[in-house]
């Protein structure tokens, strides 16, 4: 017997003889059992040699890698983002509670919707899927509330809603911000506990179902246009998760692509540069786009085992970052990500780190800047920029000197040694770089910032490059312990 709540089933083992289990006896003895609390299982029974009731668990773990869910469906973990989201998703599923999953199209929101429900004590139980944006308006209705026999023209018998059918389990309601108004104030009522009626009927069904859903839409943009209820919006996000777009996790693109090239072509192997390419690309379709693209290489190439530049499609290789002068160095290479992030990096700039100047500099809410700003990594430039106001656009960036031999390694693993021109937060300027090394995908850095000092690491994107050995490098990893020496020793340099 098993009970969604607690996570754990009862289990009434058979008479060693092979003798039948008398079920007046079994019950006898479960009554003896006592269970409390959700997430913490105690059993207490007065001694019984017949029949053994034992204690069995039944919720998912997960140790922190790749793990795989239903249907063999591989689940890849590499980089933090993807490792910090999955432990949160894991702690989320262990509460009723709704939760809200965002993200572009593409990043895997249905799957994680789904490690939600597998990683939560009602596993066991119905995982039923609807996507609102699939269906008409006039029968969405019909399939999320059901319907008796006669209630419409073509309804000939009676229908059970997706509700009913996830009673005690998961409901995962995919594109939830194409909703109709009408059928949000239904789907407030029945998140808040209420009955709810099938069309048609006159009898009152209540449930007990876990809400999940998920949207590529800004829902807080649509709650201020008036599309989308405020309450409704509240309810479903009791909590929230944010996927970070492919394009942010080059960790993830490395794994993800040498596994699907290995289930689509097993032995194959990418040659030189083709990683750097795939990290340098801005994947607007994220895993999706990239799972039919290795698809796509993998069955089309005939150049035998190994996958080289010229088996890539043209906007992937064409993905590299330009030649620009360093003046221009302030407007990114790449996609409107890119773009947005150095906008707002020059609002809070321009602010002095004051967030509500910011947002409203920028036209956008104080929520969703503090979004953006844990998105694209910023919150260091609003602590420094908030420490003092400086005269000048060059100090307003806290861009100091830096003059120090610094090492570049690609992702191929080709190293080449540089020197550094300038360093800030958010980047560092370099010089002397070989027109031949590879920086189209995620590079990693080593240099100090004093003779002697203890070294540096980080990871970064180049951003501009002038052809002439003048490169600009945006950090996108760096250790906290590293981020705190480069914030001192920029701090040490702002002008009074």
């Amino acid at each position: 017997m098993a009970c969604h709540r607690c996570g754990t089933c009862l289990v009434a083992r058979a008479d060693p003889s092979g003798r039948p289990v008398d079920r007046i006896k079994w019950l006898s003895a479960l009554v003896t059992v006592v269970i409390f609390r959700t997430h913490r299982t105690r059993v207490t029974s007065h001694q019984a040699t017949w029949p053994e009731v034992t204690l069995v668990t039944t919720q998912m773990s997960w140790a922190g890698g790749d793990f795989s869910l239903a249907r063999d469906t591989a689940v890849i973990v590499r980089s933090e983002a993807s490792r910090q989201l999955f432990a949160t998703v894991r702690r989320a599923a262990a509460t009723n509670a709704a939760v809200l999953i965002e993200g572009e199209t593409g990043t895997g929101k249905e799957l994680v919707a789904r490690a939600i429900h597998e990683f939560s004590l009602r596993k066991d139980k119905a995982w039923v899927d609807v996507n609102c944006s699939a269906l008409p308006e006039h029968l969405l209705e019909s399939e999320l509330f059901g319907h008796e026999k006669g209630a419409f023209t073509g309804a000939d018998c009676s229908k059970p809603g997706m509700f009913e059918l996830a009673n005690e389990g998961t409901l995962f309601l995919d594109e939830i911000g194409e909703l109709d108004p009408r059928i949000q104030a239904k789907l407030l009522r029945v998140l808040d506990g209420a009955p709810f009626y099938r069309l048609g009927g006159t009898r009152k069904i209540t449930v007990d179902v876990r809400i999940v859903a998920a949207t590529n839409r800004d829902l807080e943009a649509a709650v201020r246009r008036a599309t989308f209820r405020k309450d409704l919006f509240f309810r479903l996000g009791q909590i929230q998760l944010r996927l970070l777009p492919l394009r942010e996790r080059p960790e993830d693109i490395i794994a993800i692509s040498e596994k699907l090239l290995q289930e689509y072509r097993p032995g194959a192997h990418f040659g030189p540069g083709v990683l750097d390419a795939l990290c340098g690309y801005s994947w607007p379709g994220n895993v999706r786009e990239l799972k039919n693209t290795i698809m796509s290489v993998a069955a089309l190439t005939d150049s035998g085992m190994e996958i080289g530049l010229a088996e890539l499609p043209d906007q992937i290789t064409a993905a590299e970052p330009k030649s620009t002068p360093p003046d221009s160095a302030i407007v990114p290479l790449g996609d409107l990500d890119s773009m947005e992030r150095v906008m707002i990096e020059h609002a809070l700039l321009a602010c002095d780190g004051e967030r509500a100047q910011a947002a409203n500099r920028l036209g956008i809410s104080q929520r969703t800047l503090a979004r953006k700003l844990k998105l694209y990594r910023l919150e260091e430039i609003c602590q420094t920029a908030s420490l003092r106001s400086t005269g000048t656009q060059r100090q307003r960036y806290f861009r100091a000197a830096l003059d120090r031999v610094l090492t570049l390694r690609s992702t191929n693993g080709e190293e080449t040694i540089v020197r550094s021109v300038n360093i800030s937060l958010s980047g560092i300027g370099l010089h002397e770089v070989p027109e031949s090394f590879p920086c189209g995908g995620i590079i990693e850095l080593r240099f100090c910032l004093d003779e002697g000092s203890a070294p540096i690491e980080a990871k970064g994107k180049m951003t501009w490059s002038d052809g002439q050995g003048h490169t600009g490098i945006r950090f996108v990893s760096m250790s906290r312990d590293a981020q705190r020496r480069v914030k001192e020793w920029l701090e040490a340099r702002l002008p009074e």
